[in-house]
């Protein structure tokens, strides 16, 4: 393992590879689970400010049970969630015209209309934070919906970290990055692996 600060991070973020391929999956991830995407507390209230903004994107089951739950709810272990349709697919997820579900929220982030662009446990996927009173551990999450993502990482020959380089700047910035990527880099070199790879 790695540790950075307060963060505990898995070898397999160095070297699991890892490139979604939503041709492949069709945004599982947004559909399967036992609840929706897990939110931040912070998050709570951006999702109801950002809402009014957000709302257009969404589907009519995904306005309805937003409508009825809130822009977020509490799962069965009491952690606030995303609100999900008839215990399926997040409220805020649409089909595009393929039938590859997306990020309501990133698509009105992406029309620039907010700058929040989703929930940072959907950014960060695969990778999973634990949080403890002193310290994040953060996992790789195996999950067979992914085998795609876990070909097309090893077709491109592009580790989690690399390819999670943007939410994991968002989630603990720049410098917290750059030293992950030393440290995998002195890791390697002492492996007699090449630099970046």
């Amino acid at each position: 393992m790695i540790l950075i600060d307060n963060t505990c991070i898995s070898d397999d973020i160095e070297d699991q590879l890892f490139v979604c391929n939503l041709d492949k999956c069709k945004g599982a991830c947004c559909v399967e689970g036992d609840s929706g995407a897990p939110l931040d507390e912070d998050e709570l209230a951006v999702l109801d400010e950002i809402y009014p903004m957000v709302e257009p994107y969404l589907s009519e089951a995904g306005k309805e049970v937003i409508a009825k739950e809130g822009t977020y709810t509490k799962d069965f272990e009491g952690d606030y969630v995303t609100p999900v349709i008839n215990g399926r697919e997040c409220a805020y997820a649409i089909y595009d015209p393929k039938g590859i579900l997306k990020c309501g929220i990133e698509e009105a982030y992406n029309d620039g209309k907010i700058a929040y662009k989703k929930p940072i446990s959907c950014h960060l996927y695969p990778i999973r934070v634990t949080k403890y009173d002193q310290y994040h551990a953060l996992n790789y999450d195996r999950w067979d919906i992914c085998s795609p993502a876990c070909s097309f990482g090893k077709e491109l020959g592009v580790p989690v970290y690399k390819f999670l380089k943007a939410p994991l700047i968002r989630a603990y910035g720049e410098n917290w990055y750059g030293q992950l990527t030393q440290e995998i880099d002195e890791r390697r070199e002492a492996r007699g692996e090449e630099k970046g790879a």
